[in-house]
């Protein structure tokens, strides 16, 4: 049974505003190539072919629990992580305002927005992490038993976590 759970959509006015600006430039360093060259224009295409994928990249997010493992979909990145390779233990719902430890510090492999985050980031303890995140106030941080840390912004994190030990609690089911 496939179990989803709400993401808080991001403020695509902080989102879209550096893709706006870098369009805007683009198409006015294209004008003035298009003077001189009319071929130019064709680097509209490129452009709108950005804009197109940046668009589907921040659209694309989703958290799901099917059976034993967890689905998670950020952008251009996902994840499937099983039930028992999570120490739910340690799990826990944060503001990531309040933890200075759990904020990712350096994407080694992502999309990084102002307000929005997602893919593959070193935290500011240095630990690797794959971070979902549209909100700071409301993030589930689990950790793995393989040491990296999945951070989560959900609508309600403690519904998720209790859905995830439902699952861990729930006899083998073969």
């Amino acid at each position: 049974m496939r179990n989803e759970f709400a993401i808080p959509a991001p403020d695509l006015r902080l989102v879209l505003l550096v893709p706006a600006i870098s369009l805007l430039v683009g198409m006015i360093g294209i004008g003035f190539a298009a003077r001189e060259e009319p071929r130019a224009w064709f680097a509209m295409i490129v452009i709108a072919l950005a804009v197109a994928v940046l668009t589907w990249s921040v659209l694309r997010r989703g958290v799901a629990l099917d059976d034993n493992h967890l689905d998670i979909a950020a952008g251009i990145h996902s994840a499937r992580i099983a039930v028992a390779d999570l120490d739910l233990a340690a799990a826990r719902s944060v503001n990531l305002m309040d933890v200075s430890t759990l904020r990712p510090m350096l994407k080694t492999f992502g999309t990084s927005m102002p307000g929005y985050r997602a893919g593959h980031f070193r935290l500011r303890d240095r630990g690797r992490a794959f971070v979902l995140l549209t909100d700071n106030s409301k993030v589930l941080a689990l950790p793995e038993r393989s040491g990296r840390m999945l951070l989560l912004s959900l609508e309600r994190p403690q519904t998720l976590l209790d859905a995830l030990k439902a699952v861990a609690e729930a006899p083998d089911r073969r």
